[in-house]
């Protein structure tokens, strides 16, 4: 007698998928995680399983943008996040993140590192009570204490130059559950013998098939040290990537801004075969922070 064929058609299957989409009773504008910014939601459809690749000039601000899109990621969606960095410190990291919370100036809270929240990794002075806190360091630790729930499932993990894919990939697994990761300055997985173009295809090639692997999304920070590629051109460059944004510094809308605050264009060079498109924001450096620029020209919050 046959054994059974263990495989079933997508006839046989097809009535159940249905009845699923049926039952789904909520009405969703994009299909993937929430970024946490309704352009690039409506951009990506959300953020979904794959590689992303980040591209931009030195000092444009993606190290701010890439930590500001993972700290959205986990709270929107309760699901972890987790952030290797090859340049800035776990300190300065977590500067940018309290900044943008509390609306200090990141060299305010440097002054005052003391201070810093025990709950976010560094230790309280202990010279000082809570009632010897100034107002603004009261209004920190508040901010704190409302992200903390989210800040839970957020980790850091600062490289050194002996990093490995193999050693990443370990530490994804430690966390769990499907995390958002984020690689910042991934040129430095490469040998560093071959120069960045060299090295380009190896590391996305290799990044895309993590990804995969692990069914999450994985977005990956490289700088264009000759900042005057044309964003489709990276498109064509990285094969392997399924989304590809290239962050630009935007001359005539800076100019009405008050200093050092910038205006940014991100280019949606690639898009998984969908469209592609340019998202406006405003860079605010002094409080690390990102904010979305409707078509109109005004700044929208994040949500």
């Amino acid at each position: 007698m046959a054994e059974k064929s263990i495989f079933r058609s997508e006839g046989e299957q097809l009535t159940e998928f249905l009845d699923a989409l049926e039952r789904q009773s909520q009405v969703k504008e994009f299909t993937g995680w929430d970024s946490g910014f309704e352009n690039l939601n409506r951009a990506l459809d959300g953020i979904l399983p794959g590689l992303y690749l980040l591209v931009g000039a030195p000092a444009c601000g993606k190290t701010g943008f890439a930590k500001q899109l993972l700290d959205q990621v986990a709270q929107h969606n309760q699901q972890p996040g987790i952030y290797f960095t090859f340049s800035d410190s776990l300190s300065e990291l977590r500067i940018k993140t309290l900044s943008r919370l509390s609306g200090m100036e990141n060299r305010e809270i440097r002054r005052g590192s003391a201070y810093l929240l025990h709950w976010y990794g560094v230790p309280k002075a202990h010279h000082a009570g809570a009632a010897e806190l100034q107002p603004s360091w009261e209004k920190l630790r508040r901010c704190a204490e409302e992200a903390k729930d989210w800040l839970e499932r957020v980790y850091l993990v600062e490289c050194d130059r002996g990093a490995t894919l193999n050693q990443i990939e370990s530490q994804i697994g430690q966390v769990g559950g499907t995390p958002f990761v984020v690689i910042d300055d991934c040129q430095r997985l490469g040998d560093a013998n071959q120069s960045l173009d060299a090295r380009m295809p190896i590391i996305i090639e290799q990044l895309q098939e993590l990804a995969v692997t692990l069914k999450l999304p994985l977005l990956a920070v490289w700088p264009d040290l000759s900042s005057d590629t044309p964003p489709h051109v990276w498109a064509e460059r990285v094969a392997s990537a399924d989304v590809v944004m290239v962050m630009e510094y935007d001359k005539q809308r800076t100019k009405p801004l008050m200093e050092p605050n910038q205006a940014l264009t991100l280019h949606i060079a690639k898009n998984r075969g969908s469209e592609r498109g340019k998202l406006a924001f405003e860079f605010q450096p002094a409080f690390a922070r990102f904010v979305a620029v409707e078509s109109g020209g005004e700044p929208r919050n994040v949500r």
